[in-house]
């Protein structure tokens, strides 16, 4: 968790932009920006990074779908 918070992975969008559904993982807010609850999304994480792991070793397809922000 230490790497993220240095990574800065906790900072989300400014509040003006957000969805309802993200309240449980948002920590708070600083200088209209949310914190995001690294507590409540690193597990998460790992379960991602895990399926993925495994989705590649199968040789499976992953698709990465970004915005040009």
């Amino acid at each position: 968790m230490r790497q993220m918070l240095e990574a800065g992975v906790h900072f989300g969008h400014q509040t003006r932009y957000w969805n309802p559904q993200m309240a449980p993982y948002i920590f708070g807010e600083r200088n209209k920006i949310h914190i995001i609850n690294l507590e409540e999304t690193l597990p998460m994480f790992n379960e991602a990074t895990n399926f993925l792991g495994q989705l590649a070793a199968k040789k499976g397809t992953i698709l990465f779908v970004a915005t040009k922000r």
